[in-house]
C-alpha cells in the first residue's frame, strides 16, 4: 500500500517504525533534541490528562525552553548593528615587496576572508542608514593565521588616546537617564563632549560630511585608520597606511533619503548585500597602501601616530597591492555575523604595529571583550574565528573547550618527547615565527623579547638561601626533594634536576642522589658564574628571628581519662591560660572524663577524632588506671607517639610513663612533668630529636 511511508528497521532487532518519506521525519531528517533523541511531538507538552497540568519530566520542553532562555548573548558595546559576508582576498604582483606576510607572495593566489560592516551607535536592532560611522572589519583566513584589519569608512578618528574611547561612546550613546535618542549622535551628551574635545574636530567633518550616510555597503571605503609597519622578507620595515576602495564608486544618499529609507526598510543596507551576492553581482574592493619612511614621516606637517590625521592622497598616492571579492553570505546570521570576533591584534609575520596610542588601546580592548561577549576563552574555537591553518599551543580547558589535545605535556619547555615515548607538543621557530620588527620607533629602544644580562644568575640566591637556613630546616628541604623526585617516573628528568642542585650547594646534591639512590652528575651550566653571598639568618625558620618564643597563640591538648585529678587538670589550664594560650581537653568519650573525686571533668574533643596532629604540645594528665586503661586504646598510643615524632613538647604525670614507655618517648628536653617547664618547653619543637624519630636526607 502506498500511503506516502516507508519501513524502518531498528538496528540488531526486529521493531519496525513507519515514517513519512523524504519528509522531516525520514531517517535522513529526524527532529531530535541536543542528546540526538529523536521527538515524537514537538506541538504538545506532557501533560497529566488531556486538560491536566504539565509534568515536570517532560525534558524535551525543559530543554526546548530553556535554550530559547538563553538564545542571546550580549551585544556588542559599539558596532553592535552589522551585516557581513565571505569571499577572498587576492595579492597583486608586488605586494611581496613590502611584506613577507604569506597572503601577498603569490600574485593571484586567493585567501579566504570574511568581512562584516557595522555601525557604531546603535544597538542591534537599530536602523541600517542613520548618520553615523561605518565599521569596516576584514579576518584574513593566511596560512600563516587569522589576520584582522579592523577599520572604519572613514581614514581618522574622534580621539587620540584610547584612555578616552569609553567617554567617547558614553556621550554618543543613548543618554543614560532617558534611553533616547539610538543610533544618533544629533543630542546634548554627545555635542558637549565633542565642544570640550578639540582633537575630535577634523573627525566631526567627516562625520557629518555625506561619507556617514552611504548609499549601500558596497559603495563604502573602507580604511585602516592607524599608522602600520610592514615588514619584507629581508626585515625592512616600511609603514603604511591602508585604503579599501570599492569598484563600484563610492556612492552616499542625502540626508531626506537616508531619514526616508530607515523608515520604509530599516535593513536597506543589510538587504542590499544579501541581494548582489545572490544574484552574482559581488561587491569588490581594492586594497591599497600609502606606503613611506620614517624620512617621509618626518618631513610631514603633523605626527604620523596621529589618529585624527591623514596623509592626503595628492601629497602620497595610494599604491595597489590586491582586491577583495566577497561572494557568499553568512548561512547563518548568528553563528558567524554576531559571533565574529575582530581583534587588531591579530597579525600575521609581515604586519606589525606602531606605537599610536589608540591603536594601543585597542590590542588589549577588543580581545578583553570578547570573554564578555561570547562567554570563554575558546571564542576562537567557534567555526567563524577558527583559523585555516594548523592550531598548536598548550592553552587549555576554558568554558567550551571543544577540542581534545592528547598527551600529558600542557606546558613548555617539555622534555617528554626525548625522555618518553609520547610527544612533547609544538615548539617556537625563531626562524617563522612571528618577530616584531625591532624599529622603536619615538621610544627611541628596540622592541626586543629577550632577558637582560643582569638576570641571568639563576643559582647565587638560591645557594644563599639554601645555606641561610638552620641544619633542620636544611635536612627538611633535602628530604622534601627526595620525596618529590621520588614520584618522578623519568630518570632524566631527576638527572637534571640533580645536576642544577650541584649549582645550588653539591652537599645537597650528594645528599639528594643518595636519597634517591642515584649518582650524581656534574653541575648543569650556569650562564653566569654562581656566587657565594653573605648568608642571612633572616631567612631560617628554626632559630630564626621569628621563632615563636612563647606559647601565646598555642592549642595545648590536655589528655584525661577516668580517674584524672580533675584539680590537676584546673591547674594546668589556669596555667596555660596565664601564659596566653588555649586548653584543650581531651577525652576517650565526647560527654568528659570521671575524676579522681567523682567530679565530671569536660571535654572539648574526643580522642580518637582528636589526634594530637591538631594541637601544638601535649600534656598528659592520667592515673595509672586511665593510663592502664589508655594502653590498650591504638588512638591513646598513637596520640603521644605522633607528638614525640612531631617534636613537640610532652608533660606528663607520673601515672602516665607506661604510656609513654609503649610510644617509644625517650627522655629529652621536651619530655617534662607538668610543672613551669612544661608551659616553656610547649614553645618549641625539639629538633635534636628529629635524627631519633625519621631518616632525613
Amino acid at each position: 500500500m502506498d500511503d506516502g511511508f516507508t519501513t524502518e528497521r531498528g538496528e540488531g532487532d526486529e521493531t519496525h517504525q513507519r515514517v513519512p518519506d523524504g519528509g522531516p521525519h525520514s531517517s535522513a531528517g529526524h527532529l531530535t533534541t541536543n542528546q540526538g533523541i529523536r521527538v515524537s511531538d514537538n506541538q504538545n507538552q506532557l501533560k497529566a490528562g488531556a486538560r491536566g497540568p504539565v509534568l515536570l519530566e517532560d525534558f524535551v520542553l525543559r530543554e526546548k525552553i530553556f535554550h530559547f532562555d538563553h538564545e542571546r548573548i550580549p551585544e556588542r558595546i559599539v558596532h553592535a548593528r552589522g551585516s557581513a559576508a565571505h569571499g577572498y582576498f587576492e595579492a597583486y604582483e608586488g605586494a611581496a615587496k613590502l611584506s613577507k606576510a604569506d597572503l601577498f607572495q603569490c600574485p593571484g593566489e586567493r585567501t579566504p576572508v570574511f568581512v562584516r560592516f557595522s555601525t557604531v551607535a546603535g544597538g542591534a536592532g537599530s536602523v541600517d542608514t542613520p548618520r553615523d560611522v561605518r565599521g569596516f572589519a576584514v579576518k584574513f583566513y593566511t596560512q600563516q593565521g587569522n589576520w584582522d584589519l579592523v577599520g572604519n569608512n572613514i581614514p581618522v578618528f574622534f580621539i587620540q588616546d584610547a584612555m578616552k574611547f569609553p567617554d567617547l561612546v558614553h556621550s554618543v550613546k543613548m543618554e543614560a537617564d532617558r534611553g533616547y535618542p539610538q543610533a544618533a549622535s544629533a543630542h546634548d551628551t554627545f555635542w558637549d563632549f565633542i565642544s570640550l574635545m578639540p582633537e575630535a574636530t577634523h573627525m566631526i567633518m567627516w562625520a557629518m560630511s555625506d561619507r556617514t550616510i552611504p548609499r549601500s555597503l558596497r559603495t563604502m571605503q573602507g580604511f585602516g585608520v592607524h599608522t602600520f609597519r610592514l615588514v619584507d622578507a629581508k626585515d625592512k620595515v616600511t609603514f603604511v597606511k591602508f585604503h579599501w576602495k570599492p569598484k563600484q564608486g563610492v556612492a552616499s544618499t542625502i540626508w531626506d533619503e537616508a531619514v526616508k529609507i530607515a523608515g520604509a526598510d530599516p535593513d536597506f543596507q543589510r538587504r542590499d548585500l544579501f541581494e548582489a551576492i545572490q544574484r552574482g553581482d559581488f561587491p569588490e574592493w581594492e586594497l591599497g597602501v600609502q606606503a613611506f619612511d620614517q624620512a617621509f614621516a618626518d618631513s610631514l606637517p603633523f605626527d604620523v601616530l596621529d589618529p585624527t590625521k591623514i596623509i592626503p592622497e595628492e601629497v602620497l598616492p595610494v599604491q595597489p597591492i590586491g582586491r577583495m571579492v566577497l561572494d557568499r553570505y553568512p548561512d547563518n546570521f548568528f553563528a558567524e555575523t554576531e559571533q565574529v570576533a575582530f581583534c587588531p591584534g591579530n597579525i600575521v609575520p609581515g604586519v606589525d604595529f606602531t606605537e599610536d596610542p589608540l591603536l594601543q588601546g585597542r590590542l588589549f580592548s577588543y580581545l578583553d571583550t570578547q570573554k564578555s561577549r561570547l562567554g570563554t576563552a575558546n571564542f576562537h574555537q567557534i567555526p567563524v574565528n577558527a583559523p585555516k591553518c594548523p592550531v598548536m599551543n598548550f592553552q587549555r580547558d576554558g568554558m567550551m573547550q571543544m577540542l581534545q589535545p592528547k598527551g600529558r605535556a600542557n606546558y613548555e619547555p617539555n622534555s617528554l618527547a626525548e625522555t618518553a615515548s609520547e610527544e612533547g607538543g609544538p615548539r617556537e621557530c625563531p626562524v617563522t615565527g612571528f618577530r616584531t620588527t625591532s624599529a622603536g620607533g619615538d621610544l627611541g629602544v628596540e622592541k626586543l623579547r629577550v632577558r637582560p644580562e643582569s638576570f641571568a644568575d639563576h643559582y647565587s640566591q638560591a645557594r644563599l638561601f639554601f645555606r641561610s637556613l638552620d641544619p633542620a630546616e636544611q635536612a627538611h628541604l633535602a628530604s622534601a626533594l627526595v620525596f618529590e623526585l621520588s614520584k618522578v617516573g623519568i630518570e632524566a628528568v631527576r638527572t637534571r634536576m640533580l645536576s642544577n642542585l650541584v649549582n645550588v650547594d653539591p652537599d645537597l646534591a650528594k645528599r639528594v642522589g643518595a636519597g634517591l639512590n642515584m649518582p650524581v652528575p656534574k653541575a648543569s651550566k650556569a650562564a653566569v658564574p654562581v656566587q657565594d653571598l653573605e648568608l642571612s639568618p633572616a631567612l631560617r625558620i628554626i632559630n630564626g628571628p621569628l621563632e615563636p618564643t612563647d606559647i601565646k597563640g598555642h592549642v595545648i591538648g590536655v589528655l584525661v581519662a577516668d580517674g584524672s585529678d580533675a584539680k590537676a587538670v584546673d591547674k594546668l589550664k589556669a596555667a596555660i591560660k596565664k601564659a596566653g594560650a588555649v586548653a584543650k581537653v581531651i577525652a576517650p568519650k565526647i560527654g568528659g572524663a570521671k575524676g579522681a573525686d567523682g567530679t565530671l571533668i569536660p571535654a572539648d574533643g574526643q580522642l580518637a577524632g582528636t589526634p594530637s596532629v591538631t594541637v601544638d604540645a601535649i600534656a598528659l594528665v592520667l592515673s595509672e588506671d586511665g593510663c592502664s586503661a589508655l594502653l590498650k586504646e591504638a588512638a591513646a598510643v598513637q596520640f603521644v607517639m605522633d607528638a614525640f615524632g612531631h617534636l613537640k613538647a610532652i608533660g606528663a604525670t607520673e601515672a602516665a610513663q607506661p604510656l609513654l614507655d609503649k610510644a617509644g618517648v625517650e627522655p629529652d628536653g621536651g619530655v617534662t612533668d607538668l610543672g613551669g617547664d612544661f608551659i616553656a618547653a610547649a614553645a618549641k619543637r625539639f629538633w635534636d630529636r628529629e635524627p631519633k624519630v625519621r631518616v632525613l636526607a
